[in-house]
């Protein structure tokens, strides 16, 4: 099972959105600090309350997780790159970059459950925040957004080796 990185933004119910805001991002490369080059591949899909979203995956990095510190150094670097051009991106309601972010929170389910959580990372249109009733963990992004500050990408090593995980259960399992 692949674990994809990737910036996840949700348009709202116009397909034509969620094609404006991948055309910001499709095709666009860097090169890393590592000299590894990685271009963003864009695609754009419909949630179960029929709104759109554009899923941008960067190439040539880890599926399988955060596995290394390597890695998650590349894609916190790779994190900060795709927040900086979402700066200047086409109008979205909410974005979230990281591991496994697609369709991380309907609409109706980010409304419900923002005023008792906030990811870090994730952008909202300033009317979305002001509805939830302005949480105050949250700054200043862009004309328009505020966010929740990115924190990076996180290398847990008792979830990314299976020699770890058996220590840790052999020392559960001596009491």
């Amino acid at each position: 099972m692949a674990w994809v990185f990737s910036l996840s933004a949700e348009c709202g119910s116009e397909q034509a959105l969620a094609q404006e805001f991948s055309q910001h991002f499709d095709g666009i490369y860097w090169t890393l600090s590592n000299g590894t080059q990685s271009q963003c591949q864009v695609s754009i899909f419909q949630d179960i309350e029929d709104n759109w979203w554009c899923r941008v995956c960067p190439s040539n990095i880890s599926e399988v997780g955060v596995s290394t510190p390597e890695t998650a150094y590349l894609m916190t670097e790779l994190g900060l790159l795709l927040y900086k051009r979402l700066l200047s991106a086409p109008n979205f309601r909410y974005a979230l970059v990281g591991v496994e972010v697609d369709e991380f929170r309907t609409y109706n389910e980010l409304l419900e459950d923002l005023p008792n959580f906030a990811f870090p990372g994730l952008v909202l249109a300033l009317s979305i925040w002001q509805e939830t009733g302005s949480p105050q963990t949250f700054h200043y992004f862009s004309s328009g957004y505020v966010w929740k500050t990115y924190e990076g990408e996180v290398y847990k090593p008792l979830l990314a080796s299976s020699d770890l995980k058996i220590k840790l259960n052999q020392l559960l399992t001596v009491q």
